[in-house]
């Protein structure tokens, strides 16, 4: 009997680290292609993983609600203030609270942006740089991995910051 458990039990650890680690994957392809997208200027590919009733938070404060409006909130900034800007991330926590659920924390840093760019309120380093901590709760659905809640908020001056490496 005690053989039995132990090889059940061997079984289950098994299966459950090789899903977290398929996900842990998925997860990682998504932020890549977040990356991918955003220094390409391309908002549609950018929310594809974005939930239908999924809620977003930018640097500003400014809170939405649904798919459409976070697409249509990167088409907007990647017209106008962060136009030809790139990003890096560095993943600061990826923490699974089941086989359906995970909570990604990343920092980010944006650069290139243009002289005249104008963020109210908010400071961009000595190389004209902007960092943030943006928090992702994701929920794997039938078609994969989806963000349904995006929260993201600038780090203020004085705060410490990794280089991007």
């Amino acid at each position: 009997m005690k053989i039995i458990v132990m090889v059940f039990a061997l079984i289950i650890t098994a299966t459950v680290h090789a899903q977290t680690q398929s996900d842990t994957m998925a997860i990682q392809a998504i932020l890549q292609e977040e990356v991918f997208s955003w220094n390409k200027g391309d908002a549609q590919t950018y929310s594809r993983h974005f939930a239908e009733d999924g809620t977003f938070t930018n640097i500003m404060g400014m809170f939405y609600t649904g798919h459409k409006n976070f697409l249509e909130r990167h088409e907007q900034i990647f017209k106008g203030v962060f136009n030809k800007t790139t990003i890096d991330q560095k993943v600061v926590s990826l923490q699974f609270l089941g086989p359906d659920a995970a909570i990604v924390e990343t920092l980010t840093w944006v650069s290139g942006f243009s002289k005249t760019s104008s963020l109210p309120g908010i400071k961009l380093d000595e190389k004209g740089r902007l960092y943030t901590r943006l928090l992702q709760v994701m929920v794997k659905e039938p078609e994969g991995w989806k963000i349904t809640a995006y929260h993201n908020v600038d780090l203020k001056p004085g705060i410490p910051v990794p280089e991007a490496k």
